[in-house]
């Protein structure tokens, strides 16, 4: 016998062959403890397609929440529900309003809009309606809202980590709210350069997590970065919810890039000279002209 036994645990996922949960899941867990064994029934047993699964919960008594009839793959959380599969495999088909579970349709949402207004603080939203709330508290009740207006529906076809494409209809009705409010006051804040380079590292963290890279040293360099440029990012932001549309009615920040001063039609600034921009123009328009002057051999 040996002197020193070494326990390896395995760990088991219910994904299939096919998605990206399965690799979001198998690469935390290299990521936390790399002598982890996985163990994934969809690709090593004889369960090949959801049917089989359900007749295999019904043979060994597992309640599940799906049926051959309703034979939707939903996932749930905090922030929103995805479904996929059964009609929504052919992407000619309309999605069923019996499908949906957290909203309902803009239709069927309320005649009257709701305002909603969002405190943020250095980018995180923290308030709601004036009431300071806990992070999961405060999506919570953006998801009621949101819910009740029809609001965070979308219907997507995108490329699957592995390769295919494939279709879902998701859900978000707190997050979307969320979203565009703090979008809303980066608008007021954060300068061209800045936002537009935030937006494009936005892509490549989003590339990241949907990839199951979370423990990558890049997405925590990311992270600093957005830190860094979201320490201004302070105010309220007050949306308009009505029928499956959200309209911005307000953006406030004592932090704000936003001079009427400036921007107004009115002379009186003393800052902004109309006259300046004629030779702006002659220098940024130089490649163009150069370039029309080549081709008219002037």
């Amino acid at each position: 016998w040996p002197r020193k036994w070494v326990l390896i645990f395995p760990v088991a996922h219910g994904c299939t062959g096919k998605g990206n949960d399965q690799v979001r899941f198998e690469l935390t867990f290299f990521s936390l403890d790399p002598k982890l064994q996985v163990v994934a029934p969809w690709r090593e047993w004889d369960i090949k397609g959801r049917e089989d699964a359900i007749e295999y919960a019904k043979k060994h008594n597992v309640p599940v929440p799906v049926t051959k009839k309703s034979i939707y793959s939903r996932d749930r959380n905090l922030w929103h529900i995805s479904h996929e599969g059964d009609i929504l495999e052919d992407p000619a088909n309309e999605p069923k309003e019996d499908m949906f579970v957290m909203s309902v349709s803009p239709e069927a949402a309320p005649d009257t809009p709701e305002y909603i207004e969002i405190g943020i603080e250095e980018g995180v939203p923290v308030s709601l309606n004036g009431e300071k709330l806990s992070p999961a508290t405060l999506l919570e009740k953006a998801n009621e809202i949101g819910a009740r207006h029809g609001i965070g529906r979308i219907d997507m076809v995108e490329n699957r980590l592995v390769g295919m494409k494939s279709r879902g209809v998701y859900e978000t009705p707190g997050g979307t709210i969320l979203v565009n409010a703090v979008k809303e006051l980066e608008a007021l804040v954060l300068d061209r350069e800045t936002m537009q380079t935030k937006d494009q590292l936005a892509l490549k963290y989003a590339e990241l997590v949907y990839a199951g890279r979370w423990f990558d040293p890049l997405r925590e360099a990311l992270d600093a970065f957005m830190v860094s440029v979201t320490k201004k990012v302070s105010g309220t932001v007050k949306l308009k919810a009505y029928k499956g549309s959200l309209t911005v009615a307000s953006r406030i920040s004592p932090f704000s890039l936003y001079r009427e001063d400036i921007s107004s039609f009115e002379e009186g600034s003393g800052i902004y000279n109309q006259a300046d921009a004629a030779g702006f123009i002659r220098l940024y328009g130089l490649p163009i002209r150069v370039r029309a002057m080549q081709e008219q051999g002037l």
